[in-house]
């Protein structure tokens, strides 16, 4: 107990402080951009406790006090650079989301759903119901193959790889989630092909039966047979997800290992 009070100067230094509020500043970034730590702009309570937790751990395990007292400006210069690399390992879990909401996007707007957007609560913007389907199911097998924890691995090692307190290190970052959008987006594409290609026969069979049979209503009977067939082939192809979901998670932690990679020390 008494080595422990004759320490409390030292954990309180002006240099401790400063580095222990980098520490906060990337963490929060990192939880504030990673869709699975919470939903909504707003710092609630379970999301504080779990920027502090993650910091003092982190500051505990591998971290140091600065060598001097940072001023107003330079503390400025640090926390930007924290921000720039919270948002890189955030942003990759952002972008796999991504790719789901754009599969999910593109089927509802082939099934006519669009007309039957909700607001999403993680991002304020309309979304079909079918994109929020596949982002719900998405988040949950992400957290069942304990996603959340290659996070929270990955933004300590970023710690050790891009300490706090020095300036540069962060040249390569725009190249590595440049690279990711593109992986990211052609894997959204992927996952929404097999009912897409469905669906486009449908829109065939549709075009068909117009030509066939001018006195039906295609406006009614099409919209009724496009929302049947999405459908059906949502169902039929649902056992297909479980690769196309695997490719994704891959994706994260191939995503994560690349920005970690891209840290070079100053």
């Amino acid at each position: 107990m008494i080595p422990a009070i004759e320490s409390l100067p030292e954990l309180l230094s002006p240099g401790a402080v400063g580095a222990f509020g980098l520490y906060l500043v990337r963490t929060s970034t990192m939880v504030f951009a990673a869709p699975i730590f919470g939903t909504g702009a707003a710092y609630s309570m379970h999301r504080i406790a779990l920027i502090v937790a993650l910091s003092f751990l982190s500051y505990t395990g591998s971290g140091s006090p600065l060598p001097e007292a940072p001023t107003a400006f330079e503390f400025g210069v640090f926390a930007g650079r924290e921000i720039l690399i919270g948002l890189a390992l955030g942003f990759v879990l952002q972008l796999a989301t991504l790719a789901v909401r754009v599969g999910g996007e593109m089927i509802g707007q082939e099934m006519g759903f669009s007309m039957a957007n909700q607001v999403d609560p993680q991002t304020g913007v309309n979304m079909p119901v079918v994109a929020q389907l596949y982002d719900g199911l998405f988040l949950i097998g992400f957290l069942a193959v304990d996603g959340h924890h290659w996070l929270i691995r990955a933004l300590f090692s970023s710690f050790e790889r891009a300490p706090v307190g020095q300036i540069g290190g962060t040249a390569q970052l725009s190249a590595a989630i440049e690279t990711l959008f593109i992986q990211m987006f052609s894997a959204g594409v992927v996952f929404a092909a097999p009912v897409l290609v469905l669906m486009f026969l449908v829109s065939m069979m549709i075009a068909l039966i117009g030509r066939a049979v001018p006195q039906i209503n295609l406006m009614d009977t099409g919209f009724t047979l496009r929302i049947l067939g999405a459908l059906l082939a949502m169902f039929a192809f649902a056992p297909m997800m479980a690769p196309a979901m695997e490719r994704l998670y891959g994706g994260v932690q191939m995503g994560l290992n690349t920005v970690l990679d891209s840290l070079q020390p100053s």
